[in-house]
C-alpha cells in the first residue's frame, strides 16, 4: 500500500513515467527515515529506455546542428540556475551533505551544460595534407545511444559531467542513477523537457546496479558507456562492455595523496586539506585520503590538522554543518570497520569512532578521524575508504616520497605543497596521476580540467574539451580530387 505523504518517482522513458510495481525505498541519512520511493527497474525497462533513445536520435538529434544543440544546452543550463535552491535541498535531503555543498553541485552542474554548450560549437575535425589531387579531411560525429550509470556521492554533479557532453555532442542517453540516491538525477527529467530537449533524448531508469546497471552495461544496441563508482563493479561494467564491443569511461576512484614539503605555505595547505577529506565525509573518488609529510615539518602540520579537526560541526545536512552524515548503514559499517584496523595498527590523533548525542540519532555518521604513523603495509594506507579518514605517513626524500605516493593501485589525483618551483614541476612530472595540484586542492578539478586516471583509477577522460572528443568518434574522408585528362 502507497504511503501518500512519500513522492514517488517512477522512470523517465520517451518523456513519460512508466508505471511500475516495484519500489525502492529512498532514505535520509541524517536520520535513517524514508523520504521518497523510486521504481526498481529491470531489464524491460532498460530495453525501453534504449530503444527510445535510439529512435529520437536516429529520427531527431543526430541531425540537429551544434547550433541547436548548443542552445538547448544553454537553456538547460538557465532552468538548472532557476531550480537552485530546490534542487539543493534535494540534493541534501538524499545524500546528507551539507546545503551550501549542495548549492555548489547545482551551480557546478549549470555549468557543465553551459561550458559543452559553448565548446561544441568550436568543435572540428582536421584536413590532412596529402599529395596534389587528393584531398582527405576527418570529421568528429555523435556515438549514437550511450549509457550513463553514475554513483551516489554527487549524483546531480556527475549526471551533468556526463550528460552535458554526450548530448552537446549530439548523442541520446540512458542514465542509471545509484538506488542510494537518486532523486535529483530523476528531476533532471522535468528540466531538460522545459529546457526543450527532444523527447527521448535523456531516459531514467533508476534501480539496482545488479537488476538495472547490469542490464544497460550488457545491452547490445549502447554505442558507449561511462560509469562512475567502485573498482570491483567497474570491472564487471568493463566485462559486459566488452562483450558487445562497446567503448567505456571508467572512473573507478582513488586513494589520492598530498606530497608536503619543508617549505609549504601552512595558512594555504591547512584548511585545503581539511577540506579535501571531510568534503561529503571523505565520499569523494580524488578526496586527500592521504598525507604524506616530510619528516621535519610532521609535528608543525598534524597538530594544526588535530586543532581544526576538533573545531568541524557535524550534523543533518540541512543545517549545513561542515560535515554531514555518511550515505547509509553499509557505507558507515565499511568506515568504521577500517577505523577498527587503523586503531590496532596506527596512532588515533583525533576522531576514530561514531559521534555521541541525541542530535545524531539514527543518523550515518562518522567522527572526522586523523590516523597517524600509517605505513604501506596497512589496508588503511591503500584502499579506498570513502569517508572521513586521513591517513599521515613521513617521508625523508622526494624519491621516498614519489615511492609512498605509488604505492597503491590508484591514480587520480594528487596535491604538492611547496614554495619551490622546480621541486613542483619535479614532482608534478613524476607522478602518475590523472591531475596534479600545486599548491591548491581541488577535488576532482574544475569543470574545463580534464579529468582522468591512471592505472586502476580508470579509463578515458571526463571534464573539459577531451569529454566531447571522448563522446564523438572520428571518420576520416579521402577524395580522389583530381580533374580527368
Amino acid at each position: 500500500m502507497s504511503d501518500a505523504s512519500i513522492p514517488e518517482y517512477t522512470a523517465v522513458i520517451a518523456g513519460k513515467q512508466v508505471p511500475t510495481a516495484r519500489w525502492i525505498d529512498v532514505l535520509d541519512p541524517s536520520n535513517a527515515r524514508r523520504v521518497a520511493r523510486v521504481a526498481r527497474c529491470g531489464p524491460e525497462e532498460v530495453r525501453a529506455a534504449v530503444e527510445a533513445a535510439r529512435h529520437t536520435y536516429e529520427t531527431v538529434w543526430r541531425f540537429a546542428t551544434p547550433v541547436d544543440r548548443s542552445r538547448v544546452c544553454h537553456r538547460i543550463a538557465e532552468v538548472l540556475r532557476a531550480r537552485r535552491e530546490e534542487l539543493a535541498a534535494l540534493e541534501t535531503l538524499d545524500t546528507g551533505k551539507p546545503l551550501s555543498q549542495s548549492l555548489v553541485d547545482a551551480d557546478v552542474a549549470a555549468r557543465y551544460f553551459d561550458f559543452y554548450a559553448n565548446a561544441v560549437e568550436a568543435l572540428g575535425g582536421e584536413t590532412i595534407q596529402q599529395q596534389p589531387g587528393r584531398l582527405a579531411f576527418t570529421l568528429r560525429e555523435p556515438y549514437g545511444v550511450c549509457g550513463h550509470i553514475i554513483p551516489w556521492n554527487y549524483p546531480l554533479q556527475i549526471a551533468a559531467r556526463t550528460l552535458a557532453p554526450a548530448l552537446a555532442a549530439g548523442n541520446c542517453c540512458v542514465l542509471k542513477p545509484a538506488e542510494d540516491a537518486p532523486l535529483t538525477s530523476l528531476r533532471l527529467a522535468d528540466i531538460v523537457e522545459e529546457a526543450g530537449l527532444p523527447t527521448g533524448a535523456l531516459n531514467i531508469v533508476p534501480g539496482y546496479g545488479a537488476e538495472a546497471g547490469a542490464a544497460l552495461a550488457a545491452h547490445p544496441d549502447l554505442d558507449r558507456l561511462a560509469f562512475t563508482g567502485s573498482r570491483e563493479v567497474g570491472e564487471a561494467v568493463m566485462t559486459a562492455a566488452a562483450r558487445t564491443i562497446v567503448p567505456v569511461t571508467l572512473e573507478l576512484g582513488g586513494k589520492s595523496p598530498h606530497l608536503v614539503l619543508p617549505d609549504f605555505d601552512a595558512a594555504r595547505a591547512v584548511p585545503q586539506i581539511v577540506e579535501s577529506i571531510t568534503e561529503h565525509a571523505g565520499q569523494n573518488c580524488s578526496a586527500g585520503s592521504r598525507l604524506l609529510v616530510h619528516r621535519s615539518v610532521h609535528d608543525e602540520l598534524v597538530d594544526a590538522l588535530v586543532e581544526r579537526f576538533r573545531a568541524l560541526t557535524i550534523g543533518p545536512g540541512a543545517s549545513d554543518p561542515d560535515m554531514g552524515p555518511l550515505i547509509s548503514a553499509r557505507q558507515r559499517d565499511r568506515v568504521l570497520g577500517y577505523l577498527a584496523e587503523g586503531r590496532r595498527d596506527a596512532v588515533v590523533r583525533v576522531g576514530g569512532g561514531v559521534p555521541e548525542g541525541d542530535a545524531y540519532g539514527e543518523g550515518f555518521y562518522v567522527e572526522p578521524t586523523i590516523l597517524d604513523q600509517v605505513t604501506p603495509e596497512h589496508r588503511v594506507f591503500n584502499e579506498e575508504i570513502f569517508g572521513p579518514v586521513l591517513c599521515v605517513s613521513v617521508f625523508d626524500s622526494l624519491e621516498e616520497a614519489v615511492g609512498l605516493a605509488e604505492h597503491t593501485t590508484y591514480g587520480l589525483a594528487a596535491g604538492v605543497w611547496t614554495s619551490d618551483v622546480t621541486t613542483a614541476h619535479w614532482l608534478a612530472q613524476r607522478l602518475r596521476v590523472g591531475q596534479v595540484f600545486v599548491n591548491n586542492y581541488s577535488a576532482a578539478g574544475g569543470v574545463e580540467l580534464p579529468f582522468g586516471g591512471y592505472r586502476r583509477s580508470g579509463i578515458g577522460v571526463e571534464k573539459g574539451l577531451e569529454a566531447l572528443r571522448e563522446y564523438t568518434r572520428c571518420k576520416t574522408v579521402a577524395i580522389h580530387a583530381e580533374l580527368p585528362s
